[in-house]
């Protein structure tokens, strides 16, 4: 583990994984934590993890970026003590919840719901993502709550200010490019535009056709709605034909 993207949710997270994975990273966002790593996050969130669990983890990767790696920047950081450190904020929190706001909105969305009914894959993703909104922003998956959020938010960014190594630590915003991110990384820069991922919770419709996990959730539905077709409608033609 060389770098620890320890900013929230709602910061510029799928930006950063996409500009370190630019600049030769191996990177577990959110998606990545949830397909290789769902039973020790269970493991952590129910009874506990240790430093020697959370070393074992990311042993082979380079970077974590979002939750649920955020939330737990310091254990990481312990396990991987050479790791730098970025806190990725937005300009204020008021910024930062009218983002995060519309990215939940668009999680529930009813054609999510429905999904969970007939996808086991989507049920336990359900299940993973209801136990990281709890213990992120203190409130159930899918319900938003200002105060909390926000609170939350200020807690979450003064404890990794007040405590990361000072040496190891870049605040940063998105919007001020490669430039002192290259610098902090001790990486070139590169020739390309700074990548902006996830614009006005565009991540959900993105992730739908590209993602293994949500193309096999989407596999699955439409198995079921096949199945349970094909059998109304053997049991349709047998009840015409035996009434």
């Amino acid at each position: 583990m060389k770098v620890i993207v320890a900013g929230f949710s709602k910061t510029g997270t799928k930006t950063m994984q996409a500009a370190l994975k630019e600049l030769g990273y191996n990177v577990y966002d959110y998606m990545e934590n949830f397909e290789f790593l769902e039973k020790e996050w269970k493991q952590i969130c129910t009874v506990g993890g240790s430093t020697d669990l959370f070393r074992k983890m990311y042993e082979n990767i380079d970077a974590v970026t979002d939750l649920p790696g955020c939330i737990f920047w310091d254990e990481i950081l312990k396990a991987f003590p050479e790791a730098k450190v970025v806190l990725t904020m937005r300009e204020n929190e008021d910024v930062w919840y009218k983002s995060f706001k519309r990215q939940m909105t668009e999680n529930v969305a009813w054609k999510h719901k429905i999904r969970i009914m007939f996808s086991y894959t989507a049920y336990r993703f359900y299940l993973y993502s209801s136990r990281l909104c709890q213990f992120s922003f203190g409130t159930e998956f899918g319900k938003v709550n200002e105060t909390l959020s926000k609170m939350y938010y200020r807690r979450h960014n003064a404890n990794v200010m007040q405590n990361a190594p000072k040496d190891q630590l870049l605040v940063f915003n998105i919007k001020d490019g490669w430039n002192p991110l290259c610098k902090f990384l001790d990486q070139p820069v590169p020739g390309t535009p700074f990548p902006h991922k996830n614009k006005k919770a565009s991540l959900t419709a993105d992730i739908m056709n590209t993602d293994s996990i949500m193309l096999k959730m989407q596999r699955e539905t439409t198995l079921f709605y096949c199945t349970t077709l094909m059998l109304g409608t053997v049991a349709a033609a047998m009840w015409y034909h035996y009434k």
